[in-house]
């Protein structure tokens, strides 16, 4: 998929809007990962300097903090963008990922960072930290901080984080028994 065509997604995901906060912060984060890609020497100075620029009047206006070496799947959604967002650069996130605002993902310490599987729900003033993995299909509730790793088809809730596991709604359907003939 094209740089363009992720841009677009983002843009339609995020209301159609090219002043929504959220699509405008993402943006920038496809440039920067667009530019540290670059083959050319003089190419990518010339784009990183550019993104820079972007990233300060991007960070100071929408607060939100997604480093161009963060590793993003298909279909990032940040729902709300009225409060801050911190990503730490080494963090992976699968696809189909939604997060609410004053999230943090990942610390400013060195180290290895969390890795998150797809369809993960991040709730507002969440912490994740620590190099945890978050299965697929986890729903991480409001106000929850995460420091173990966490199974698929879960929901996590509370600080420190209880893990309630397999949720009924994701769980596959048995068949139903036909009658049997005599």
């Amino acid at each position: 998929m094209s740089l363009f065509e992720v841009i677009r997604g983002d843009y339609i995901r995020h209301g159609r809007s090219l002043t929504e906060a959220a699509f405008v912060s993402l943006a920038v984060y496809r440039y920067g990962r667009w530019a540290i890609g670059l083959n050319n020497p003089a190419a990518r100075w010339v784009a990183q300097k550019f993104y820079a620029l972007m990233k300060i009047f991007i960070l100071n206006v929408t607060k939100v903090w997604i480093p161009p070496q963060v590793k993003l799947g298909e279909d990032f959604h940040i729902i709300h963008a009225e409060g801050s967002l911190s990503i730490h650069p080494d963090v992976v996130i699968g696809d189909r990922c939604g997060v609410m605002h004053n999230v943090t993902i990942g610390t400013n310490m060195r180290g290895r960072a969390p890795i998150l599987g797809d369809d993960v729900f991040i709730g507002v003033n969440s912490t994740i930290l620590g190099p945890i993995k978050i299965g697929d299909r986890v729903r991480i509730g409001a106000n929850t901080a995460v420091s173990t790793n966490v199974p698929s088809d879960s929901v996590v809730i509370g600080s420190p984080a209880k893990i309630y596991p397999s949720l009924p709604i994701f769980a596959k359907k048995k068949p139903a028994q036909e009658p049997v003939d005599a």
